[in-house]
């Protein structure tokens, strides 16, 4: 696809692409840079677009993609208080739902801490500090591959000691 032929169509593919970004998050802020971030890539990649296939479902592909990305930048937010709707207002949690609450969290705590020193540094910053799979690479210096299956190893570990946990 050419330059021009891009810029005829650059107006439509973006606010297809707006769009799902839009529906992704529910913000226009977040989709307009998400919109922009995504034409970039297909501005980048246009020499290599044929026009004669389907372009918006290559933008809406693109689009998606760059939203999932822009999510997985994003650190994890704490996670809401335990609560329930009644009627108008937030009941607070029950003493039973905190005992069971701080229950689990020392359960997990004690099976992380039963991790290799390894395994544990890298499981820690992946799912407490949210950090990326690049972003261990630079800390740690250890090859992507390695933290990929480190984590995962890591992740089976806990989850299988957990679960062992709640059948007892």
């Amino acid at each position: 696809m050419t330059q021009s032929e891009f810029e005829h169509i650059a107006t439509q593919l973006r606010s297809v692409m707006l769009k799902i970004a839009r529906d992704f998050f529910g913000s226009l802020d977040e989709a307009e840079d998400i919109a922009q971030e995504a034409m970039v890539q297909l501005w980048h990649y246009c020499e290599h677009i044929d026009p004669k296939q389907n372009v918006t479902g290559l933008a809406v592909r693109v689009a998606k993609n760059c939203c999932v990305s822009w999510k997985r930048r994003q650190k994890p937010e704490d996670p809401p208080p335990i609560c329930e709707k009644a009627g108008v207002g937030l009941l607070s949690p029950s003493p039973h739902d905190i005992l069971e609450a701080k229950d689990a969290l020392n359960a997990m705590e004690e099976v992380i801490a039963r991790l290799k020193p390894r395994e544990r540094e890298l499981f820690e910053m992946r799912q407490l500090e949210g950090l990326t799979l690049d972003e261990i690479v630079e800390r740690t210096g250890i090859m992507k591959p390695s933290v990929k299956v480190m984590i995962s190893t890591a992740r089976k570990k806990v989850l299988t000691e957990l679960k062992k946990r709640l059948r007892q």
